[in-house]
């Protein structure tokens, strides 16, 4: 019967999709001009300059806002198989693929006994959430590839490691989907695919991993959890700047070292948690696997300096696997991460402005969308551990005594 709904459900799913996804490509494509600064800039200036450097077989060696895995270059260099179309076109086409390759791959799972639409829905109603800032970035490609690696981690777990390992490469998050992974096969694929992909770049192309030293001297980004604390300041006579850093808007001066430093002690207990919920976790179900990597992302996002609109990308994909098994404990998790979308895309980039300016709506929609994040991880968190780490035992008491104990002497 439930089946039967779903297949039901399904036409108004599609539907959606696709009316959801014509805005999008009109909204990338300029033919209706979404409210705020121009996302696809960073495709048609940034992306495409990338594509001229790799295409003459280095990476972006002197330029710092190139701080990505060397996978990556597949990404930017990937408008190249559209040679009919200029550069940003065939971007915004491939993002469009990509977004469509995800969703069959939860209306796949989700139609199987014992699974949900529900992931599908998720994955449908998210994604526009966000507006075109989708389509411009190359995240959703990376979440695709997340998606499929979840998707496979129950019944083939070298086909899960192999596609972890190449997500790393793109863009170093999917790395934490192994964290719920109990079988040694899918960390060795993970390892190897990883290895060999990283070795292949490293003698291919010169400055494969020149983007380590790229991040050292960042500041703290505007729409982090960190920022709060110098977007309020800004209203006392805080005198630090928000400058263009490092590829993105960030906030420089006084003390903002300090939260920086912050920031990675909060990361730091995050992973602490993670690996002590590892080392006790002893329940571990078919959703586990997923429910782990929604986890896990959500801290590491929400503790990390920087939290780009991109970011919700992958935990809309995550949250959308997770749903897809009825027995999931992700649900309020996942509705959080979208309620976090649609503020997402008001502080970016319809109301980028004020947040830049730090006036009371752009501090507002900060912390509505920030303590969104917040709630999710902590409820996530919560659910995860007591649905996989047993309660301790608790010592059972002394049956009562029939006759008074005897008292036994004391030798001297």
């Amino acid at each position: 019967m439930k089946t039967t709904g779903a297949r039901r459900s399904l036409p108004w799913l599609l539907g959606t999709w696709g009316v959801t996804r014509l805005l999008l490509l009109l909204f990338v494509f300029k033919v209706y001009v979404f409210p705020g600064p121009d996302v696809t800039s960073d495709v048609s200036v940034i992306y495409h300059g990338w594509y001229d450097v790799l295409s003459s077989g280095t990476f972006p060696q002197k330029d710092v806002t190139w701080q990505y895995p060397p996978a990556a270059a597949l990404a930017i260099l990937s408008p190249g198989l559209l040679p009919f179309l200029d550069y940003a076109s065939a971007f915004f086409v491939l993002a469009f693929v990509a977004d469509l390759v995800a969703l069959c791959l939860l209306l796949y799972a989700g139609l199987r006994p014992s699974k949900s639409l529900r992931g599908a829905w998720v994955w449908v109603v998210g994604v526009p959430l966000l507006g075109p800032t989708v389509y411009a970035r190359y995240d959703v490609m990376v979440t695709a590839v997340a998606v499929a690696a979840l998707l496979a981690g129950a019944r083939h777990p070298r086909v899960m490691g192999a596609l972890v390992g190449f997500g790393a490469m793109l863009k170093v998050w999917p790395a934490m989907l192994l964290l719920g992974a109990v079988r040694r096969r899918a960390w060795g694929a993970a390892v190897v695919s990883a290895g060999v992909i990283a070795g292949l770049f490293a003698l291919a192309m010169p400055g494969a991993f020149a983007f380590l030293t790229f991040q050292r001297d960042r500041g703290t980004e505007v729409e982090s959890l960190g920022s709060l604390v110098f977007h309020v300041a800004r209203q006392f006579g805080w005198d630090g700047k928000v400058l263009l850093n490092y590829g993105s808007v960030e906030f420089l001066g006084p003390y903002v070292d300090w939260v920086s430093t912050g920031a990675l002690f909060l990361t730091g207990t995050a992973l602490g948690w993670l690996v002590l919920w590892r080392l006790l976790a002893k329940r571990f179900m078919t959703h586990t696997l997923a429910d782990a990597a929604l986890v896990a992302v959500l801290m590491f996002t929400v503790t990390s300096r920087v939290i780009s609109p991109q970011y919700l990308v992958w935990l809309v994909g995550l949250a959308a696997v997770c749903l897809c098994f009825r027995t999931s404990r992700m649900g309020l998790p996942a509705l959080l991460v979208l309620a976090a979308c649609f503020a997402t895309v008001l502080e970016f980039p319809v109301y980028f402005a004020n947040v830049v300016a730090s006036d009371g709506l752009g501090i507002t929609l900060l912390f509505i969308r920030n303590g969104l994040l917040v709630v999710a991880a902590v409820t996530g968190a919560v659910r995860l551990w007591r649905a996989t780490v047993p309660p301790i035992a608790s010592v059972p008491p002394l049956p009562p005594q029939t006759a008074p104990a005897q008292e036994t002497p004391v030798s001297s």
